[in-house]
């Protein structure tokens, strides 16, 4: 089930202290009406209550979805060895996963409630990078953001954002699947680790493939 407690926090506008409800845990299979407050982000948002500002506060969650079969812990840091913990939720058919952002978070669950494998979806988001920059419709400091849309009848969809304007592609998701299997040591990971799969990750498999990490 989900878990919340009740904190004292100062207000980083007004440097008023008050109290503040965080969650720890949220189970959505369980207490489904956190889910859209998740999906949304505003499961981190706070409003102060003197000064009427809002700000986010990133407090590290656990967040499970039994139906779907995933866990995502959010936290910006490392969580050490959780193996005696990861090993069960593997071997009833868990995957594992630690996001460091709420953006991430929040992508990441649409990502596995679509059915999609999240590694696939870093490497589309790669690659649409690469397609992007050899169409020269734009620079690598133009990019905004790389963000996945939706998986839908073998296709999955990727938008790279600019500031002023935009470019989707449309990727075979079979064609994926291809290529990590044809390249199942590059991209493995340790799901007992609650790997963090993002950018960050998909940069350095290639630079350690290139003999650069």
């Amino acid at each position: 089930m989900s878990n919340s407690e009740t904190i004292k926090y100062t207000c980083p506008y007004c440097e008023k202290e008050f109290d503040v409800e965080i969650y720890n845990t949220v189970n959505v299979s369980q207490d489904p009406d956190l889910k859209e407050r998740c999906m949304s982000g505003d499961i981190f948002r706070h409003s102060c209550p003197h000064c009427h500002s809002d700000f986010m506060i990133q407090n590290p969650l656990l967040y499970e979805d039994t139906e779907h079969r995933f866990i995502i812990w959010v936290s910006a840091k490392e969580l050490g060895d959780l193996s005696s913990f990861a090993k069960p939720l593997i071997a009833k058919g868990y995957t594992l996963r630690r996001c460091a952002t709420v953006k991430e978070f929040v992508e990441k669950i649409q990502i596995f409630e679509d059915g999609a494998n999240d590694i696939a979806v870093e490497l589309a988001k790669y690659d649409s990078f690469i397609d992007f920059l050899d169409s020269r419709k734009g620079k690598a400091e133009d990019v905004t953001s790389i963000d996945y849309v939706y998986t839908k009848d073998d296709v999955m969809k990727i938008d790279i954002r600019m500031d002023d304007k935009g470019m989707s592609f449309l990727i075979p998701v079979s064609g994926l699947h291809d290529e990590l299997e044809a390249n199942k040591e590059m991209f493995e990971i340790e799901d007992e680790q609650f790997p963090c799969i993002n950018s960050d990750w998909i940069l350095s498999v290639f630079m350690k493939a290139q003999g650069n990490a």
